[in-house]
């Protein structure tokens, strides 16, 4: 009567402490230890990736170790303590089999989760192939409730989000990192227009006039590359670098025109994201781009700078005579 009551228990125990491994591990670190080259890996991640099958073994192998062994413990028991003590031991036999079958193995089966998981992953993938039959026919029963399984992402950026938070707290990673982290999700929700120094803020030269007569307004830009118009700011024709026409001044050049060297501007619209706009960047070489509305009229231009700041906060050097443009021309349209 021993042996039996210690069959149903370990073996309920051993279904119930695999399953809640199997289920408790992230499929992130599943990932992981897959790409370690190991075969209990790979056979954990099969298992994690078509989850059915595997637990359905679990749950059947469960149930026949409660249903199946509790009548045979049941038997030898009225054989040996006779039908006046089958009550108490049944209520005896469910108590072991809630505490040492179900909650103890289930905690333990959690709190080690990846290395019960490797362990059983293997046995597990063994049984499930042996009960084919039976889990195809559970399947076909089950299947128009359940309905057919749906793709289930990783995760998502609130998660990650989240994770970066909790560890940014606890110390799993540096306060800065976890900040670095959150604003990351920020470049595809901020769009050229939220960054952009606005219209009335920028500085413009127009492209036919002589670099002479624009000689204090080079000097006094704040800005490493100047607007070149023609006639009005909504008729951009290309890019100026600060640091080219002083040179130029230098070289007694100011009977020059501005437009003899200006650069190809790059446009963007206003619904552009920041993701977008890094890449452009990237792919163009350039460091600033013409804002457009919807009507193609110039409302501003973004600038690399701006995309960076998302990461990093506002950066401020040794040129700048205001820490924010949109807040300054947001004052000088309402004057």
């Amino acid at each position: 009567l021993i042996i039996a009551v210690l069959i149903v228990v370990l073996s309920s125990a051993l279904c119930s402490g695999a399953e809640a491994a199997l289920f408790s591990v992230s499929i992130v670190k599943v990932r992981q230890l897959s790409n370690s080259n190991k075969k209990e890996g790979k056979a954990l991640l099969s298992i994690r990736e078509n989850m059915s099958r595997p637990i359905a073994a679990i749950v059947v192998l469960n149930n026949i170790a409660n249903i199946v062994g509790s009548v045979i413990a049941g038997g030898i028991a009225t054989v040996t303590l006779g039908n006046k003590w089958l009550g108490l031991f049944s209520g005896c036999l469910t108590f072991l089999v809630i505490i040492f079958s179900e909650i103890i193995p289930k905690t333990l089966g959690e709190r080690y989760a990846e290395n019960i998981a490797l362990i059983v992953a293997n046995p597990v993938r063994f049984i499930a192939s042996i009960l084919t039959p039976i889990l195809w026919g559970i399947e076909k029963i089950t299947l128009p409730v359940t309905g057919e399984s749906s793709h289930k992402f990783t995760t998502n950026e609130s998660e990650i989000k989240l994770l970066a938070s909790i560890g940014g707290k606890e110390g799993v990673i540096e306060k800065k990192e976890s900040d670095l982290i959150q604003r990351v999700f920020e470049l595809n929700n901020t769009t050229s227009k939220m960054l952009m120094t606005p219209r009335v803020a920028l500085t413009h030269l127009e492209g036919n006039i002589q670099l002479g007569k624009v000689k204090d307004q080079i000097i006094s830009s704040e800005h490493s590359r100047i607007v070149v118009i023609d006639r009005t700011p909504d008729n951009v024709i290309g890019i100026a670098m600060k640091d080219e026409l002083l040179t130029a001044l230098l070289n007694n050049k100011e009977n020059e025109n501005v437009n003899n060297f200006t650069n190809p501007a790059q446009f963007v619209s206003e619904a552009t994201t920041a993701d977008e706009l890094l890449s452009t960047f990237q792919g163009s070489h350039q460091h600033l781009g013409v804002v457009e509305d919807e009507y193609g009229g110039v409302s501003g231009v973004v600038t690399l700078e701006d995309v960076i700041e998302i990461l990093t906060g506002e950066i401020v050097d040794e040129t700048d005579k205001s820490e924010d443009l949109q807040e300054e021309a947001r004052v000088k349209k309402i004057e």
